[in-house]
This record gives structure tokens, C-alpha cells and sequence, in this order.
């Protein structure tokens, strides 16, 4: 039993408690973790199960849904209009390649002391700064035979009624979307690249001029190591650029004569037709060939950089080094059975 004398412990109240700084600090840390994490999972991840649900239905945005297993995915290959779609991405990827060697060259150039540096790197910079519905609008003028290309060519020499309709002949019109992507996104890409440029230390171009290096081997082998983490995501980014390919395509063309992209036939299957549970399987099929393609970029540059300095120890330093350490194993391993064998 307590003293008499001694004064009882008084209990705190709620409100006391909430203004402790313990239970503030407690509040903030579990605030700042659970909503966002809530946030993700109502509009992210509770969606996406819901779209790969649907893509084992046929149904539209509203009525019946009758369960059909797997012939959604199956539809894919069989339609024309989709795997041709698909097939089309790759003038997209040949893009992105095309923009992604355009872009490091500037950035390796523009990242040196060059007169006028700036205002370079603004202008190629600028289209990146168009939303892209303006994007597609400007290059459908563009593009419009007896339009902008078309006098501008004329001014060259060429007559107009010879050239041929930029958006309508197939030969070429994909092209011609390719270059209003690669228009739009190649700046970005230079900046990018100029900043991870920038980030490497300096006296390494000085020991490599010192040690007879040019500009090429300077880059070959200082450059593009220290930026094969930037290289590698504008890589995956271009990629997964050129399989969802959208807003160009659909307001310059809207798909018409051969250029509707992934996107485009998604889109109209899932609106126009209604077909919402092919639209669905469409868009889970396109993560997994992203995921592919993620997957193999790294490990391919995981290999082409092998030779790169990576926390200071070479990809042969590290083989060296993990091959002595198993030869030490297996010598130590060997004195033991020696010595137990002796006793």
C-alpha cells in the first residue's frame, strides 16, 4: 500500500498526451507513411487488380460480364490491327535509339565550355515544354501537304506536286511521326545527360589529358562509365516511350493509314467498341513486355559495363579478387584436412 503522506500519480489526459512530443513525433512519422502508402493503394495498385481482373472477362463499361478465360490474351495475337500495332513500335524503338546517340552527343559536347552554350542547350531543350496535344497539332500543319514542309521544300527547289503526302503514304508516315517524338523528347534527354556529365569529378580528364588521352577515349572510358546509370534509364524510359506511344499518332493521324500505335488501338477498343475486358488484357500485356524489356536492358548493361569502375574496384579487379579469396578457401580448407589427418 502506498504512503499516506505520498501524492498519487494523476493520470494525463487525451489531450495532454496528443501534445507531448513523443506522441506528436510518433503521429507525424505513421502520418507520413500510412497515407501515402493508403493513397498508392487506392488509386494504383487497387485499380491495376481490378483491369487484370477484367481482362479475364468480356464485358463493356456497363452491363454483363460473362467470364471467358483466357481468350483476351489470346485475341492479342489473333487481330491484325493489334499485333500490327505492336510490330509498329518498333519505328518508335529505332527512334528512341536514334535520340538516345543524338542526345548523349550533344550533352558531351554542350557539357564543355562552347560559345553560345546556352542558348543551345534552351532552344533543343524548349519542345519538351509543349504539352504534347500542341506537339500533335503543330506537326499536323507541319505535315499537311501544300502546308509548312511542303513551301519550305519549294523554296529549296522541289516542286510541290511531286512530293508526296507526308501523313497518307505508308512508306513514310510513321517516319515522319518518329521525328515529331524525336523533336519533342530529345532535349530532355540532353539534360539528363548533362547533368550526370557534369557530376563527374574533373581531374579525371585532367589525369587522362596528362596520360596522352583524346576527347574520344575520354569519353569512352571516363564519360560513359560515370553515366551508365543515366544512359541505362533513358534507355528504359525511351523504351517504355515507344511501346505506349499516344498523343502524336492520335492527333496528328488518329491512327488513320497504318499509324495507329498500341495506345491508339487500345484506346479505340476500349471506348469506341467497348470492348473493355481485350482493352484491359492489352494493357497487362503491355507491363509484361515492359518488364521484358527493363530486364533485359539491365542485364545487357550490366555485361557492356563490366570493365567500369564501380566503388573503385574494376569489374577484373573484382574477378581477380573473388577468385583468390576462393583459392585461399580451398588452400585453407585443404591444411585443415592435413592437420586433422596428422593428429
Amino acid at each position: 500500500m502506498a504512503n499516506a503522506g505520498s501524492p498519487a500519480k494523476s493520470r494525463k489526459s487525451f489531450r495532454e498526451i496528443t501534445q507531448t512530443r513523443k506522441f506528436q513525433r510518433t503521429a507525424i512519422i505513421i502520418g507520413f507513411t500510412v497515407i501515402p502508402l493508403f493513397l498508392l493503394f487506392l488509386f494504383t495498385y487497387l485499380p491495376f487488380g481490378e483491369m487484370v481482373g477484367f481482362s479475364f472477362f468480356k464485358m463493356k463499361y456497363v452491363g454483363k460480364r460473362t467470364f471467358v478465360g483466357w481468350n483476351n490474351y489470346k485475341s492479342i495475337f489473333r487481330r491484325d490491327d493489334i499485333f500490327s500495332s505492336l510490330i509498329l513500335s518498333l519505328y518508335y524503338m529505332a527512334g528512341a535509339v536514334i535520340q538516345i546517340a543524338v542526345a548523349l552527343y550533344l550533352a558531351t559536347v554542350l557539357s564543355m565550355k562552347v560559345r553560345f552554350g546556352k542558348l543551345f542547350k534552351a532552344v533543343i531543350f524548349f519542345p519538351y515544354l509543349i504539352n504534347g496535344i500542341a506537339m500533335g497539332f503543330i506537326f499536323k500543319f507541319f505535315y499537311t501537304h501544300g502546308f509548312v514542309l511542303d513551301t519550305v521544300l519549294s523554296w529549296a527547289g522541289f516542286n510541290i506536286d511531286s512530293l508526296p503526302y507526308w501523313l497518307r503514304d505508308q512508306r513514310i508516315n510513321n517516319w515522319a511521326l518518329v521525328y515529331a517524338s524525336f523533336w519533342r523528347y530529345v532535349g530532355q534527354n540532353m539534360v539528363l545527360f548533362i547533368g550526370a556529365i557534369m557530376s563527374i569529378d574533373p581531374s579525371l580528364y585532367e589525369a587522362a589529358a596528362i596520360d596522352g588521352a583524346n576527347k574520344f577515349q575520354q569519353f569512352k572510358y571516363i564519360i560513359l562509365p560515370g553515366i551508365q546509370t543515366i544512359v541505362t534509364l533513358n534507355i528504359i524510359l525511351s523504351i517504355t516511350g515507344s511501346l505506349s506511344a499516344f498523343e502524336g499518332p492520335y492527333v496528328i493521324t488518329s491512327g488513320a493509314n497504318g499509324t495507329g500505335t498500341y495506345f491508339v488501338v487500345m484506346d479505340r477498343i476500349a471506348h469506341t467498341d467497348q470492348k473493355v475486358g481485350l482493352a484491359s488484357a492489352m494493357a497487362v500485356f503491355l507491363l509484361l513486355i515492359i518488364f521484358a524489356c527493363t530486364i533485359a536492358q539491365k542485364l545487357i548493361f550490366k555485361y557492356a559495363f563490366r570493365n567500369a569502375q564501380t566503388d573503385d574496384e574494376s569489374y577484373a579487379a573484382r574477378k581477380q579478387r573473388r577468385k583468390a579469396e576462393k583459392q585461399a578457401a580451398k588452400e585453407l580448407k585443404a591444411l585443415k584436412k592435413a592437420q586433422k589427418e596428422a593428429r
